[in-house]
């Protein structure tokens, strides 16, 4: 009698940063999957979803080896990426973090490790392919803002597959995220009265809607994708079609003027990210996922109906170069706009009232 083959054992998954954010949303969604013996929950505090199995630690701990060394798969999603965090503390506690989830994950041996950077490392350029393949050269430049923090993090990834050849890593790359609770340079660029462009460059815009970030997750987890994968919905969307949808018409200057009014606003501590993010709303850094396609992955949201949500969630804040701005400071006149996209006129008077107080 020929013995039966055994079928593989389900792995035991973790999720870091589960309490909340993206880290709670995929872990709503692994712990009602048949894919897993378990799934363990890992963050500072304890969570609402009881399914799984919370171990409440710091990822920047040196003991989290103790308490992973009975997982398979490691989900890392404890991050810190706050538009108006200090950069100083954002990039500490987010390269901490990676590299004690890398290491820890080597010595438990821990087969399989998920991070999630950004489609921003590709850089935004004007003379940038459409879409950038997966394999294309990462060419952001570094700055303390968080495509810095991502470009950081990602170093620290090449390092660990060097050092740990028996780690499998794999790094999603999301363009533009959008959802709930989602605020970034993005989402931010859309509350502004006017929509900023840089003369002779069209911007081209290609969402990630955070369900569907999601899932690509969970395909990871289970090994569907592995390496540097892309994530986004399928094309993209031009300039003139995001002004039709939202109704905001755009402000067109020149790149010098642009990004040299941004580099001194934010020198002056008036804008909470560097010039360099400016390029990511003027310039296409559009991405094709073409290992995710050939898994079998499709998007559940289109780019339109992703934009459609991230306008319904404006809740009708006004933000110019990157800062929100108070209610009473929030009725700019078109021509009003204009002085405050290059000059943030309004913004100044802000700044230099608290400064007198």
């Amino acid at each position: 009698m020929v013995p039966t083959s055994k079928r593989p054992r389900e792995p035991v998954v973790a999720v870091t940063g589960a309490a909340s954010g993206l880290g709670r949303e995929l872990l709503a969604r692994l712990v009602s999957a048949s894919d897993f013996r378990r799934v363990v929950a890992i963050d500072e505090e304890r969570g609402d979803i009881r399914e799984a199995t919370w171990r409440v630690i710091d990822v920047r701990d040196p003991l989290l080896a103790n308490r992973i060394s009975d997982i398979d798969v490691l989900v890392h999603l404890a991050g810190d990426y706050a538009v108006d965090s200090d950069p100083g503390e954002r990039r500490a506690y987010n390269l901490r973090a990676a590299q004690t989830v890398l290491t820890a994950s080597a010595a438990a041996r821990v087969r399989r490790v998920v991070l999630v950077t950004s489609a921003m490392v590709y850089g935004a350029a004007p003379d940038n392919e459409v879409p950038l393949p997966e394999d294309a050269p990462v060419a952001a430049e570094p700055d303390t803002g968080v495509v810095g923090d991502f470009l950081e993090i990602e170093s620290l990834v090449r390092r660990s597959l060097r050092s740990h050849p028996g780690l499998e890593i794999t790094v999603l790359r999301p363009a533009a995220v959008v959802g709930p609770g989602v605020d970034t340079v993005i989402t931010r660029h859309f509350e502004s009265p006017r929509l900023l462009t840089v003369k002779g460059c069209s911007p081209h815009w290609q969402f990630c809607h955070i369900d569907d970030l999601v899932s690509a997750l969970e395909l990871a987890a289970r090994g569907g994708v592995t390496g540097v994968v892309a994530v986004g919905s399928d094309g993209c969307l031009v300039q003139d079609q995001v002004e039709e949808l939202s109704g905001i018409r755009s402000l067109e200057l020149p790149a010098g003027l642009t990004f040299g009014t941004a580099q001194r606003l934010h020198r002056l501590g008036i804008t909470p990210a560097p010039a360099t993010d400016l390029h990511y709303v003027v310039y296409p850094w559009v991405v094709d996922c073409a290992a995710l396609r050939e898994a079998g992955w499709k998007p559940s949201w289109t780019n339109e109906a992703a934009f459609a949500q991230l306008l319904e969630l404006r809740e009708n804040r006004t933000t110019v170069v990157g800062r929100r701005l108070p209610v009473k400071e929030a009725t700019l006149t078109a021509a009003g706009a204009t002085v405050a996209v290059i000059g943030t006129a309004a913004i100044v008077r802000q700044v230099r009232k608290k400064r007198r107080q």
